[in-house]
């Protein structure tokens, strides 16, 4: 049965709060000490260590999530950020304001960003700067140029799981009781095989679902999944 993915964004964006890291705990308790405050701190930057975090693991393990979160969580203490991902095709230079690089899907850079990404690590270290990093794999199996591949291996490294499918089915069921929204087995079963079993695709999935419950004044039942589809 061919599956759907939704062309849709988070309305409230990823952030560290509803990331559900299930395996991946550990990375997911680094960052919130990352971008957190530190008690008796003049300033956030003071209290960031310099060693770069690389985070690895295969598509729908959250990566993406966990990077665009600690972005947005800096942004929100007023900090500016220096992010590359693939469809950055021109990077900027390195920018002395920034207070930290986040590099996205490093497997997919071309020369042009390994260039980009190589110069902004280098300026970032020497400038005491952090850098976190993503990739598909582990950093001693990137198909990049040596030195920005050894750069993204020294530090920090958490790899990340996808949750298993009965870790979906428990997050979608809290995530349900948290809204007040019954979702019963034949809906849950529906949803993970029409729909991306990507978790970040279920938890938008849901989100729709109970706007438009509440819109059609109806329960969250197969034919209602089946009329916001036809709608869309």
């Amino acid at each position: 049965m061919k599956q759907m993915v939704l062309d849709i964004g988070l309305p409230t964006g990823p952030t560290l709060a509803n990331f559900c890291a299930g395996p991946n705990l550990d990375a997911l308790r680094h960052l919130e000490l990352w971008v957190g405050p530190e008690p008796g701190a003049g300033t956030r930057e003071a209290q960031r260590s310099p060693v770069p975090t690389y985070l690895w693991g295969e598509a729908g393990s959250g990566k993406t999530h966990l990077l665009k979160a600690a972005r947005e969580a800096l942004r929100e203490q007023g900090a500016r950020v220096g992010w590359l991902d693939p469809s950055v095709h021109e990077p900027a230079d390195f920018n002395e304001a920034w207070s930290a690089v986040m590099l996205d899907d490093v497997h997919l850079y071309t020369a042009v960003q390994q260039h980009a990404a190589f110069n902004w690590f280098v300026h970032a270290q020497g400038s005491q700067k952090p850098v976190l990093a993503a990739g598909d794999c582990a950093a001693v199996d990137l198909k990049l140029r040596d030195d920005l591949r050894t750069r993204l291996g020294w530090g920090h490294i958490f790899r990340l799981q996808t949750l298993t499918e009965t870790e979906r089915r428990a997050v979608l069921r809290q995530a349900a009781d948290a809204r007040g929204v019954f979702l019963r087995d034949e809906v849950m079963d529906f949803m993970l095989t029409r729909f991306s079993r990507d978790l970040g695709h279920l938890m938008e999935l849901l989100e729709l679902l109970d706007g438009y419950a509440l819109q059609t004044q109806r329960a969250i039942t197969i034919p209602l999944i089946k009329s916001m589809m036809d709608n869309a």
